[in-house]
């Protein structure tokens, strides 16, 4: 089949690999028919995410068409479904729980070591997001296996289109776990940092949960467009000072809520960031955090903190004294996806939610490095990227 492997940082490209096959019971085959490059892809384009080989096939935003199952699957030939980016057993003391991004036993005990030390636990796994997350390759393939696949993947009703749904993948519910981590409140004023695909759905996400106001940040002009068109009102932080316009957009108070959709490669010309810059280039796991760092200083004393934005490495220079002496809370962590994907669904059948607006460009699987070097370098324009393997 074929499959985009990378190679290095900058370097992926479309091979020639094995098709997948069963290994364990509750395996599945899946026929890849659409699949999206995602923000957290290019942490792994850029290099600054350890632990990847060259080979490995990307891909964690990914749905298709069941052709194989193993004997306990709950799956069935021919079903189409949406498969959640986390791999989850849906039987150990986290899964009980419902977080399901933290699951113990989809991680392979070899696969650990990496993720252990640097995090104090092991993380679950996750499709095609490096060896620190299991090994397991990815969906931007023609074919993929999925293990658990009893617990994982929702299938989609007949009439719904692909583009309807395959966001249910990942970039939806991460938005609205963004969102829903932000405790917001009837007549809250919500700050979202990034207008990339998280964002957008985080600031969409908060206005249905009932925010008041929803004010979206960044750069790019088309993505504030697009956050604007959602209803969001929108602070160009080139052209603005970030921290004076939302004091002056919330009275003096400040945000009730601020959410990082950015993550560990921000932008910005602060001092501590441009450092940042410098130590992740040279490989020192120095995530750039200015994007976090000024959500802290702006939110409200007392306010909520939310971080969908990911974070794979140690942050310099944090305003732990802020965060402290305002009396803020913070809640983050990988999706879990599988806890909202009958509800989203639900809500995308209903006419409550829409994803197509946000696709602005589709591609055959072959072109998928192009689609990796636009969605990087040009990222007005190139909102949102899916892959169309077969075509």
């Amino acid at each position: 089949m074929r499959a985009l492997a990378w190679h290095g940082t900058h370097d992926v490209r479309v091979d020639t690999v094995p098709d997948p096959e069963i290994i364990n019971p509750k395996d599945a085959i899946i026929k890849v028919t659409s699949t999206a490059i995602c923000g957290s892809d290019l942490h792994l384009y850029d290099g600054v995410i350890p632990s990847m080989k060259s080979g490995d096939i990307l891909g964690h935003e990914f749905m298709g068409e069941v052709v194989e199952t193993g004997p306990k699957s709950t799956l069935e030939k021919g079903q189409r479904v949406v498969v959640p980016f986390t791999i989850a057993c849906g039987c150990c003391f986290f899964c009980d729980k419902e977080q399901y991004s933290a699951c113990d036993n989809t991680n392979p005990v070899e696969k650990q070591d990496m993720s252990e030390t640097l995090y104090g636990k092991a993380m679950c796994g996750i499709f095609g997001y490096s060896h620190m997350t299991g090994g397991y390759s990815g969906g931007q393939a023609e074919y993929v296996r999925v293990p658990f696949s009893d617990v994982g993947p929702i299938v989609v009703p007949d009439g719904m289109e692909d583009d309807q749904a395959l966001f249910l993948s990942d970039i939806l519910p991460t938005g609205w776990m963004g969102a829903e981590n932000a405790d917001i409140e009837p007549g809250d004023t919500v700050a979202v940092w990034g207008c990339g695909p998280v964002g957008l759905f985080a600031a969409q996400s908060a206005l249905l949960m009932g925010a008041e106001r929803v004010i979206s940040i960044d750069h790019h002009p088309q993505r504030l467009q697009l956050a604007k068109q959602i209803g969001a009102d929108i602070i160009d932080f080139r052209r603005t000072d970030v921290r004076e316009a939302l004091m002056e957009m919330t009275g003096g108070i400040g945000p009730d809520a601020v959410i990082d959709a950015v993550g560990m490669e921000a932008h910005g010309f602060a001092v501590d960031n441009m450092m940042d810059v410098a130590k992740q280039k040279i490989g020192i796991g120095a995530d750039r955090a200015s994007a976090l760092k000024q959500a802290i200083l702006a939110v409200r004393k007392g306010g909520r903190v939310s971080m969908p934005g990911v974070y794979g490495g140690m942050t310099d220079k944090f305003p732990l004294g802020a965060f402290m002496e305002k009396g803020l809370t913070l809640k983050t962590g990988q999706t879990h996806v599988q806890r909202y994907l009958q509800p989203l669904m639900e809500k995308i059948q209903a006419g409550e939610i829409d994803t197509t607006w946000l696709i602005s460009h589709r591609l055959p699987l072959e072109e998928a490095p192009r689609g990796y070097d636009q969605f990087k370098n040009n990222q007005n324009e190139w909102t949102k990227v899916v892959l169309k393997p077969g075509s």
